[in-house]
C-alpha cells in the first residue's frame, strides 16, 4: 500500500517536471537582442514580417529569426509601413502558469501527507491505548535567571535576609559543620507588583544554581492526581539538579485552607506537597521559595516550622525606596527629573506601578517631540497609571463652570488638610488614592470633608449641584460606615439608627465653614483652572498662605 503510494508521488512530481520543461520551452522568450542601428537595417531591407510591441520590448520577426530591442530605444517613425501588433508579457504567462501547476502538485501532495497521518494515527490508536493524563504531563527543566539584586531598588531589609540563604546554598558545609541546617522553605509575602518574582530570580543568580519555577494554578489539573504528580516530577528534578531552588508563585492557588469542602484534585496536589517538603533533610541542596500576597488563606500545615521555616514580608517600597527603584528605570530615560519629586508623588505606588508611571512618562514624552522627560510628563500621566485611563466627558460652558468650582472645592479642601497629591486636573475623577493604613478619627473626618467639599463648593455658588459629586459621595458614605459600624467612632461603640445621618450632615457643615472661609482662595483656583484646567498643590497652598 505504501509503495503504490509512493510510486503515485514519483508520478505527480514527474508529470510536473516534464509540464514544467514543456512550458518552459515554448513560452520562454528566444529572441536575439539587437541594436538601433541593426533594427533599421533589418526593416530597409524589407525582411520584417511582422512586429510585436509590448511594455519593454518591440520584437521584430523576420523568416529566419525573431530580434528585440528595447522599447525605449525605438520610435513609432521607425515602423510607419508596418502593422504593429501590441502583445503580452510572455514571462507573465508563464510565472502565471507555474504558480497554478505548483498550486495543484502542493495539493496533492498535502491531501497525501493529510491521508497519511490519519492512518498512521488510527493505527497507533488502535494498537495502544489513548492518551491517559499521565502522558500530559510536561517535562520539568530549570530556567536561567538574568535577574540580580542590582536590578531591584529597594527592599534593602529583604536583601539582608536572603543574603544569608544564598550563603547556605554557595556555603553548605559550613552550616552543617556548625550544626545549623539550610531553611526547607522561606515564604515571600507582600502585596501584587512588588517584586517577590524578580527577588526570587535574584536569589538564584546570586547562588548561582538551577532555578524551578512553577506557577501555583498550574498545579491545578483536569486530571485527578496530575496536580500531586506534577508537584513529584518538580521536587524529583530538583533533588537530581542540587543544589537548586524551587520557586512556586501564588502559592495560594493550590495551598488554600482545607475547609472540608470536597476538592480531591487540589487536596491531592496539597498533601503531595506537603509530602515532598518532608521527605528531603536541609542537607539535600533544595531551598523551596513561595510567594503570596493572601498568607491569611493558606493552610496551617503548609506553614508550619519545618515546611516554611522562614516568612520574609515585602511591604510597598518607602520614599527612600522609591527613589532607588525610580532611578534604576530612569537610567536609560533622557530627563531632567528631581527624583525625590517624583518620589513624593508615588506615595502607595509599588515597584511595577514605578516602572509603568516612568515608561509612560517616556511614551508621553515622545508623543509630544520632546527632548528629555520632565516633572509635568509625570504629573501628566501619573492618574492614568494609577486609575487607568478614561474617555474625557465633553462639556458644555455650563457644566464647564459646575465641574471647576466643584474640583476647586475639593483641591482647596485637599490643601487645607494637607493630603498627599501634586496636582490636580479638570477631568480628574479622584485626586488621591484609597487609604489602607490605619487613620485616627480626625483624620478620617478629613478625609470625608475632603470628598464633600465639591457639593459643599457648589451648592454656596449655585445652590445645587451636579452628578459629578456621585463618586466621592460614596467614598464619604463608605467612610462614614467603616467610622461607626467597624471602628467604633461614634457617640457609642454600637451605633444609633440616624448616627449616620448626624455624623454626614455634622462634617457637610464643618466642611461649608472652611469653603466660605476661604471665599477669596476659592475664586483664584477657580480662574486657574478655568484657564489652564489644572493646578498644583504648591500654588493653592501659596494661595492659603497669603490669607491664613
Amino acid at each position: 500500500m505504501l509503495n503504490s503510494k509512493i510510486n503515485r508521488i514519483a508520478l505527480y512530481v514527474s508529470a510536473f517536471l516534464v509540464i514544467a520543461l514543456v512550458l518552459f520551452a515554448i513560452l520562454r522568450d528566444n529572441s536575439s537582442p539587437t541594436t538601433l542601428y541593426e533594427a533599421n537595417q533589418i526593416l530597409r531591407d524589407g525582411k520584417v514580417t511582422k512586429v510585436i510591441a509590448t511594455k519593454h520590448y518591440v520584437y521584430l520577426k523576420t523568416q529566419e529569426d525573431v530580434f528585440r530591442i528595447a522599447s525605449s530605444q525605438v520610435s513609432p517613425k521607425m515602423f510607419v509601413k508596418h502593422h504593429v501588433e501590441v502583445g503580452g508579457n510572455s514571462n507573465v504567462v508563464v510565472y502565471i502558469l507555474f504558480f497554478i501547476l505548483f498550486l495543484g502538485i502542493a495539493s496533492i501532495l498535502f491531501r497525501w501527507w493529510q491521508r497519511r497521518e490519519e492512518t498512521s494515527y488510527t493505527t497507533e490508536s488502535k494498537n495502544s491505548n489513548a492518551p491517559t493524563a499521565n502522558d500530559l504531563t510536561q517535562k520539568v527543566e530549570a530556567i536561567t535567571s538574568d535577574v540580580s539584586f542590582s536590578d531591584i531598588g529597594g527592599i534593602s531589609d529583604v536583601k539582608i535576609e536572603l543574603e544569608e540563604i544564598i550563603d547556605f546554598m554557595k556555603n553548605p558545609k559550613k552550616y552543617k559543620n556548625f550544626g545549623a541546617r539550610m531553611p526547607r522553605g522561606v515564604l515571600l509575602v507582600g502585596p501584587p507588583g512588588v517584586g517577590k518574582t524578580m527577588i526570587a530570580k535574584a536569589v538564584a543568580n546570586e547562588a548561582d544554581v538551577a532555578f524551578f519555577y512553577q506557577s501555583g494554578a498550574s498545579f491545578v489539573q483536569i486530571y485527578v492526581g496530575m496536580g500531586a504528580k506534577r508537584v513529584h516530577d518538580l521536587f524529583l528534578a530538583a533533588k537530581n539538579n542540587t543544589p537548586s531552588i524551587i520557586f512556586i508563585d501564588e502559592i495560594d492557588a493550590v495551598g488554600k485552607t482545607r475547609d472540608g469542602q470536597r476538592n480531591d484534585e487540589r487536596e491531592a496536589t496539597l498533601n503531595q506537597l506537603l509530602t515532598e517538603m518532608d521527605g528531603f533533610e536541609g542537607s539535600s541542596g533544595v531551598i523551596v521559595l513561595a510567594a503570596t500576597n493572601k498568607i491569611e488563606v493558606l493552610d496551617s500545615a503548609l506553614l508550619r516550622a519545618g515546611r516554611f521555616d522562614r516568612r520574609i514580608f515585602v511591604e510597598l517600597p518607602t520614599k527612600r525606596e522609591r527613589q532607588s527603584i525610580i532611578a534604576k528605570y530612569l537610567v536609560k530615560v533622557p530627563n531632567d527629573v528631581d527624583i525625590k519629586a517624583v518620589a513624593n508623588m508615588t506615595v502607595g505606588f509599588n515597584g511595577a506601578s514605578l516602572a509603568a508611571l516612568v515608561n509612560e512618562a517616556a511614551l508621553y514624552s515622545l508623543r509630544k517631540n520632546d527632548f528629555h522627560v520632565t516633572i509635568e510628563h509625570f504629573h501628566q500621566v501619573k492618574d492614568k497609571v494609577m486609575f487607568g485611563k478614561k474617555k474625557l466627558q465633553m462639556l458644555n460652558d455650563k457644566q464647564k463652570r459646575y465641574k471647576v468650582t466643584y474640583q476647586a472645592g475639593k483641591v482647596l479642601s485637599a490643601t487645607y488638610f494637607d493630603f498627599a497629591f501634586e496636582k490636580l486636573i479638570l477631568s480628574n475623577e479622584k485626586l488621591t488614592p484609597s487609604i489602607d493604613e490605619s487613620l485616627i478619627k480626625h483624620e478620617l473626618e478629613a478625609r470625608i470633608k475632603m470628598h464633600l467639599a465639591g457639593m459643599v463648593a457648589c451648592d454656596i455658588r449655585y445652590g445645587e449641584h451636579s452628578s459629578f459629586a456621585k463618586d466621592d459621595l460614596d467614598e464619604a458614605k463608605i467612610l462614614i460606615q467603616k467610622m461607626l459600624n467597624d471602628y467604633g467612632m461614634g457617640q457609642s461603640l454600637i451605633k444609633s439608627d440616624n448616627e449616620e445621618e448626624i455624623l454626614m450632615s455634622r462634617l457637610y457643615e464643618a466642611c461649608k465653614v472652611i469653603i466660605e472661609s476661604l471665599k477669596s482662595v476659592m475664586i483664584k483656583v477657580e480662574l486657574v483652572l478655568h484657564e489652564r484646567e489644572s493646578i498644583t498643590k504648591s500654588e493653592v497652598q501659596k494661595y492659603l498662605d497669603e490669607i491664613l
